[in-house]
C-alpha cells in the first residue's frame, strides 16, 4: 500500500520541523508586536506567526503559538495579553480549517478568511476590551476611539467598537496576505513536510485516507462521540470552576466594599462626640463642634470614590432622627433634626437598631440604586448607643468587576478548552479512529475470488503496521492472525471444492456417456451441445440481453448441466432409440417421454443436493429443451419466455448439432445449411434474441462443429474446456 506522499520513515523528522516552526511562529509574533509598539504603528501584527504556523503545520501548532505568545507577553510587559490568547487560538483554528479547505487558492476566498479573522480580532476583541476596561482606557485604538467619539457623536461603545474593527481589518488584511503569499511561493513538498503527524501505523495514501474518513457509521461516528465526550467533560469542569470562582470573587469584592464602609464609619465614630448627639439633633450648626465634624465628614465622602452617601442617624421609635447628612450630587442632604421614616433596608433591623445592637451589612436596591449599607454604632461614655454612623457604597463597582472577572475567566477557559479538545481529538484520530477505520476498510476490500486475491488482502492488512501500544494494537494482531488462518482455511476449502467439482463434472460426463452409448445416433452430442449453449449465452451477454440473469455462475451451471439434458433417454427402449428409419406416431410419443423422465431423475438427485444451481438448470434443460418459442413443442407446450432461458439456449444448440451430425437415419447437413435452418426457425422454433446471439458467435460455433467432425471423433480425451469457452 503506498504511503502518504510516498514518505514512510520521516514522521519524526516532520514533527521536528513542526516543533521548529512553533518556535519561529512565537518569535515572529513577539518581534512584530514589539516592533509595532516601539514604532508607534497603530497595528498589532501579533498573529502573523500564528496564522503562518496554523496554515503550514495544522491546528495544534497554530493554537500553541497563539496561546504561548500571549502568555509570554502577559509575563513580560502586558498582563492583559493573557485574556486575548483565546482570540489568537480561534484565528489559528480559522486559518488551519480554511487551509485544509483550499481557501488560499482564490482571491475571494482569501477575503472571506480576512473577514472571519477580523470578526474574531475586531468584533469579539472589542467586546472583550469593553468588558475588561471600558471606553478608550487602554490599547492602541484608545486615541482613535476617542477621536471617533468626539467627531461623530457616537456612543462610547460604538466609538470603541468602530475603532477596534477598522484597525483590526487592516491588521488582518496584512496578516492573511502574508500567509497567502507564502503559500503561493513555497514548494508543495516543503509545505507538506511542515505538517504535524501522529501516525501510530504506516501512513496511508491520500486516496486510502480519504476512504477511511468516509467509513459508514451508525447514528454517530467515533469522532463525534469523542468530541461530545471531551467537550462535555471540559464544560462540566469549566462551569463548576467558573461558578465557584465567580462566587468566591463576588464575595471577595463584597468583603472589600464592606471593609471600606467599616473603615469610613469607624473614622466617623472616632470624630463624633457621642455625648453631644442630642444637642446636635436639636441645635445643629449652633451646637459646638457640629460644623467641624460635618466638614470632616464631607472631606471623607469627597475623597472616596467608593462611598455614595455618608450620614449619622439616631434610630428611635418615632423614626430616624437625622444627626448629620452630607450633600451629594445624587441627592440633597436631609436637615439635622429631621425625623425620617424607616426605609425598607432598615425595617428588618428596627428592633436591633432601637436596642443599639450591631447589625449586619445590608444590601438594598431602591430609588437610590443598588447599595451596600454599613452601620456602625456610636456609644457615649455610659456605654449607651446614641446613634449610628452609616455609609452607603454603590454596588455598581461589584457588577463591573464581576463582569470583567467573568470575561477574563471565559476568555482563559475558551483558549484552554480549544487546545485540550484539539489535542484530544488529534490523539484520538491517530490512536483510535484511523487504526480502527483502516482495519475496517482493509477487511471491506477483502477478496475471496482466488488465492492470489486472498494473499493480497492479507498483505494489505499486515501492511497497516498498527502500533498504538494498547488494546487496539492487540486487536489488530489478533485480526491479522485470524485473517491469515481464514485464508489458509479458505484456500484449503477452495482446493477441496475444486477437486469435488472436477469429480462431479467427471461423474456427470460418465453418466451422460452411459446414456449416449445406448444411442447409436449420437457421437459427442452432449459435449457439443454444452459448447454451443455456452457460446450462445456468451453472445447474449455481449448483446446486453437478459443481463440480470446471465452471470458467470449461470453460464457455468448451464454448461455443466447440459450433458444431462438427454438423461431421460435411458428409459427409452433401444429399438426405438436406435431405429434406423422414421418413428411412427406411437414410437414418437414414447420418445417424447424422455423429457419428463430426465426431469424426474434429476428432481430425485436434487433432494440430496438441494442447493446445487447446476442441478436446477439440469432439470430445466432435461424437461424443457424440446419446447418451442411458438408453443408447439413438448412436453408442456410452453411458449415465449415461459420457457426457461437455459432451455431456450440449449434448444438452438441441440437442433444445430442434430443437423450437422450424422445420424443412422440421415447424413449430416453442411454447416451453412444448418445455419440457414436455424435462421428460418427464429421466432417460431427459437427465441429471436438467442438466434441473434447464435449468429454473433458463428465463428466460434463453426470451430466447435469442425473440431468434432468425423476426422476427430476418435479423440476421446478431448476436454470441453478447450472448446473456445475462455472467459465463460
Amino acid at each position: 500500500m503506498p504511503t502518504e506522499h510516498g514518505v514512510t520513515g520521516l514522521k519524526g523528522f516532520k514533527n521536528t520541523r513542526s516543533l521548529i516552526l512553533i518556535f519561529i511562529g512565537i518569535a515572529v509574533n513577539l518581534l512584530l508586536s514589539e516592533l509595532m509598539t516601539v514604532t508607534g504603528c497603530p497595528l498589532y501584527l501579533d498573529a502573523v506567526g500564528t496564522v503562518i504556523t496554523a496554515s503550514l503545520s495544522g491546528y495544534i501548532p497554530g493554537i500553541i503559538v497563539g496561546l504561548v505568545t500571549n502568555i509570554i507577553k502577559a509575563l513580560t510587559n502586558d498582563p492583559s495579553a493573557i485574556y486575548y490568547g483565546t482570540l489568537n487560538v480561534i484565528i489559528a483554528l480559522i486559518t488551519a480549517y480554511t487551509t485544509r479547505r483550499k481557501y488560499f487558492r482564490k482571491i475571494w476566498k482569501i477575503i472571506i478568511v480576512i473577514l472571519m479573522c477580523t470578526f474574531v480580532g475586531g468584533v469579539l476583541g472589542s467586546i472583550l476590551t469593553w468588558f475588561l476596561y471600558g471606553f478608550a482606557s487602554v490599547g492602541i485604538t484608545s486615541n482613535f476611539a476617542q477621536y471617533i467619539h468626539d467627531t461623530t457623536g457616537m456612543s462610547e461603545f460604538m466609538s470603541q467598537f468602530s475603532a477596534d474593527v477598522l484597525t483590526d481589518l487592516l491588521d488582518k488584511t496584512i496578516t492573511i496576505s502574508i500567509i497567502a503569499i507564502l503559500r503561493k511561493v513555497l514548494p508543495d513538498d516543503f509545505k507538506r513536510s511542515l505538517r504535524l503527524y501522529g501516525w501510530r501505523q504506516e501512513p496511508l495514501a491520500i486516496n486510502i485516507k480519504s476512504e477511511v474518513r468516509k467509513v459508514v457509521t451508525g447514528v454517530a461516528s467515533l469522532r463525534t462521540k469523542m468530541t461530545v465526550l471531551i467537550s462535555a467533560a471540559l464544560l462540566i469542569i469549566a462551569i463548576t470552576a467558573t461558578t465557584i470562582g465567580y462566587i468566591l470573587y463576588k464575595q471577595s469584592i463584597t468583603d472589600k466594599i464592606e471593609r471600606i464602609g467599616l473603615d469610613v464609619t469607624g473614622t466617623v465614630v472616632n470624630v463624633l462626640d457621642a455625648d453631644k448627639i442630642d444637642d446636635y439633633i436639636a441645635r445643629g450648626h449652633e451646637a459646638e463642634g457640629y460644623d467641624e465634624a460635618e466638614e470632616i465628614f464631607s472631606t471623607i465622602l469627597n475623597s472616596s470614590t467608593d462611598i455614595q452617601f455618608l450620614y449619622v442617624y439616631a434610630f428611635r421609635e418615632d423614626g430616624c432622627h437625622v444627626v448629620f447628612d452630607i450633600d451629594t450630587e445624587e441627592a440633597a442632604a436631609d436637615k439635622f433634626g429631621d425625623v425620617l421614616e424607616y426605609d425598607e433596608g432598615f425595617l428588618p433591623h428596627k428592633q436591633e437598631l432601637l436596642k443599639g445592637e450591631k447589625i449586619d451589612t445590608m444590601i438594598t436596591d431602591d430609588s437610590y440604586g443598588w447599595l451596600l449599607t454599613v452601620c456602625n454604632p456610636v456609644y457615649n461614655e455610659k456605654g449607651e448607643c446614641v446613634c449610628y454612623a452609616c455609609a452607603d457604597i454603590s454596588m455598581e463597582q461589584l457588577t463591573t468587576e464581576c463582569y470583567g472577572f467573568l470575561a477574563r475567566e471565559i476568555s482563559l477557559f475558551l483558549g484552554v478548552f480549544i487546545l485540550i479538545l484539539t489535542v484530544g481529538l488529534w490523539l484520538a484520530h491517530y490512536n483510535i479512529i484511523m487504526p480502527v477505520n483502516s482495519m475496517a476498510v482493509s477487511t471491506a476490500h477483502f477478496s475471496y475470488q482466488d488465492e492470489e486475491s486472498l494473499e493480497e488482502s492479507v498483505d494489505r492488512l499486515k501492511h497497516l503496521g498498527i502500533r498504538t501500544g494498547d488494546e487496539i494494537e492487540n486487536l489488530y494482531h489478533s485480526f491479522v492472525k485470524t485473517s491469515e488462518d481464514n485464508v489458509h482455511y479458505v484456500t484449503d476449502i477452495q482446493s477441496k471444492t475444486e477437486t469435488i467439482s472436477k469429480m462431479q463434472s467427471g461423474l456427470i460426463l460418465v453418466l451422460a456417456d452411459v446414456v449416449e452409448s445406448r444411442d447409436e445416433n449420437t457421437g459427442f452430442h452432449i459435449r457439443k451441445t454444452a459448447a454451443y449453449a455456452g457460446l450462445v449465452l456468451k453472445g447474449l451477454r455481449q448483446l446486453g440481453y437478459y443481463s440480470d440473469q446471465i452471470t458467470d455462475t449461470f453460464i457455468q451451471d448451464v454448461v455443466s448441466a447440459a450433458p444431462l439434458h438427454d438423461i431421460g433417454k435411458i428409459e427409452v427402449p433401444d429399438a426405438i432409440l436406435n431405429k434406423p428409419g422414421r418413428l411412427d406416431d406411437d414410437e414418437y410419443e414414447i420418445m417424447k417421454t424422455h423429457a419428463m423422465a430426465g426431469s424426474r431423475m434429476i428432481q430425485k438427485a436434487m433432494k440430496n443436493v438441494p442447493d446445487s444451481g447446476y442441478l436446477n438448470e439440469a432439470k430445466n434443460l432435461a424437461e424443457f429443451h424440446h419446447e418451442k418459442w411458438n408453443g408447439q413443442g413438448y412436453p408442456h407446450g410452453l411458449k415465449g419466455e415461459e420457457i426457461p432461458l437455459s432451455a431456450r439456449a440449449l434448444a438452438v444448440a441441440d437442433v444445430f448439432d442434430a443437423l450437422v451430425s450424422k445420424r443412422i437415419y440421415k447424413p449430416p447437413f453442411t454447416i451453412d445449411e444448418a445455419l440457414k435452418i436455424i435462421r428460418e426457425g427464429s421466432g417460431t422454433h427459437f427465441d429471436p434474441k438467442i438466434v441473434e446471439a447464435f449468429f454473433l458467435m458463428e465463428k466460434e460455433i463453426r470451430g466447435v462443429a469442425e473440431t468434432f467432425s468425423e476426422d476427430t471423433l476418435n479423440n476421446l480425451n478431448y476436454e470441453l474446456k478447450h472448446i473456445h469457452l475462455k472467459g465463460l
